[in-house]
């Protein structure tokens, strides 16, 4: 092992051990069911903004987004930046505020138990099929992030992948396990701050190496369609290819997932204050933008490196920033920490989803399923064990789910992206804004918005042209469309529901 290569597993070494010393430090103060879930709802403005965006970006930050502006220019990562960016603002605009005010006042500690509660379904059906929702979309998730994590590790150290996923998938479950709610979120802003570093630094040396800004934008300009909305660079043929109307559409609906995200909505539930979510919005907003407007301005110098022969033609392009942070490493000892650092923000992009969801989806287990549904009751710290018992077992799947080292990550994740947008997302739409709305709307919306992504995933759009958009966007329309129809065709919500709505809109 080279010099270089040591001072980087320092680097993630240091980084590894500050996770597992934070699930520490908050295992004790987890002294109930409710601090386990949702922290007690003690989270302040900042850590509620960074652990909220630090959760959804995953690795797609760092590798998936400057992939596709390296190869193709702007119009597919610019397309669907924007749409990420405006339901960012939106959800923080428009859902945090009410679902904040609305789950305290039911007493929901989980997505799924708030649409119990939220329609007085005695029952929970709501929040069983909203639990096997996140079960179905969460684990193959999950998986598909300890399959980054393992990809990093056998990639830079030539380790065997499997003992690379297993070693990350072990330190995510630790720390996760240990500290719950409060140890992802508190993980999640220190990953967000390292994700951060790495965007910066990986400019700048791009920037340099490339020649110059002025460098890098003359060899952008000199491909056909690269710095273009309308049009998408074609690296085969070296020309342009149109970007249509439709494509556009199909990209900004990216931005509906996030109405649907569970771990995203957890934040919001958990924030301490309900007015410090306007300074939450703002930080939340301006991270986001700003970091993937980098990301994407990472591959337009990624492509200007190559031009000026400082980095070799990428064979996978999502890999241009471990391939700049090994330029990195190979200018002293300082220069081989920095790139560790830059890898640990990678592995920090894939490891702050990968908490939030292990922590949704056993909650969904434990909760929504053995308690709620199933009435199962557990005394004292029987609970406590059987959450942290479940969170185990959901990651062993997982990481059996990743075994296999050629699993494709982004196809996984864009698939549960969409899973949970249409599924949940105009459930919460609804739940929040329309008094009309019924347990029965509901419960049509989720099923349906989850089957016709499947639908339209494997069946519809393979048939291509206008056909082959973006599956969230149909399902999300047909999941509203269900939502209404069933509840206006049923009958009304009980007046006690409907006077909890009003009170919440009053407030």
């Amino acid at each position: 092992m080279t010099s270089a290569q040591i001072c980087i597993c320092l680097a993630i070494a240091v980084y590894l051990l500050a996770m597992l010393g934070v699930g520490v430090w908050f295992a004790k103060r987890n002294n109930s069911v409710d601090d386990f879930y949702l922290g007690g709802r003690k989270l302040g403005p900042f850590v509620t903004a960074m652990s909220a965006e630090a959760s959804d970006m995953s690795s797609w930050l760092l590798m998936g987004l400057p992939g596709v502006a390296y190869l193709s220019g702007l119009a597919e990562a610019g397309w669907t930046a924007l749409g990420l960016a405006i339901g960012t603002y939106l959800n923080w605009l428009i859902v945090a505020r009410r679902i904040r005010r609305y789950s305290n006042r039911l007493d929901a500690i989980t997505v799924p138990q708030f649409f119990s509660k939220r329609w007085g379904d005695e029952r929970n059906l709501l929040s069983a099929i909203a639990a096997v929702v996140i079960i179905i979309f969460f684990v193959p998730y999950l998986a598909s992030g300890f399959s980054a994590c393992g990809k990093l590790f056998a990639t830079l150290f030539d380790m065997d992948y499997l003992w690379a996923m297993l070693i990350s998938a072990a330190v995510i479950v630790a720390y996760t396990v240990m500290g719950g709610f409060l140890a992802a979120s508190f993980t999640d802003l220190i990953q967000s701050i390292i994700m951060t570093v790495a965007l910066i630094v990986v400019l700048g040396f791009g920037v340099s190496s490339a020649g110059g800004l002025d460098a890098v934008m003359d060899n952008a300009r000199s491909l056909a369609g690269y710095l273009s909305m309308a049009q998408t660079h074609d690296p085969v043929s070296g020309g342009a290819a149109p970007y249509s109307t439709l494509t556009i559409f199909s990209l900004l609906a990216w931005g509906l997932g996030y109405f649907g995200m569970p771990h995203i909505l957890l934040r919001f539930m958990a924030i301490e204050e309900e007015k410090k979510l306007v300074l939450s919005r703002r930080v939340a907003t301006t991270w986001v933008v700003i970091s993937m407007g980098v990301a994407i301005f990472i591959g337009v110098v990624g492509n200007g490196m190559t031009k000026a022969g400082a980095m070799d033609r990428l064979a996978d392009p999502e890999t241009i920033v471990v391939q700049i942070a090994d330029l990195i490493s190979h200018h002293g000892i300082m220069a081989a920490l920095i790139a560790g650092v830059i890898l640990a923000g990678i592995l920090a992009a894939t490891m702050s989803t990968a908490d939030s969801q292990l922590l949704a989806a056993s909650s969904s287990v434990s909760q929504n399923l053995f308690t709620e549904f199933f009435r199962v009751k557990f005394k004292g710290k029987q609970s406590m064990l059987v959450a942290r018992g479940t969170m185990v077992a959901i990651s062993i799947v997982s990481a059996y789910l990743a075994r296999d080292p050629d699993s494709s990550v982004f196809r996984v994740v864009s698939f549960a992206w969409a899973g949970f947008g249409a599924a949940f997302g105009p459930v919460v739409l609804f739940a929040l804004f329309w008094k009309r709305s019924n347990k029965w709307g509901a419960l049509a919306g989720m099923i349906t918005g989850g089957v016709m992504v499947f639908v339209w995933k494997y069946l519809i759009a393979p048939m291509g042209g206008a056909w082959a958009i973006y599956e969230l966007l149909p399902a999300f329309i047909a999941s509203s469309a269900a939502i209404v129809i069933v509840s206006l065709v049923t009958a009304r919500p009980a007046p006690e529901i409907e006077q909890a709505f009003e009170d919440v809109r009053k407030m």
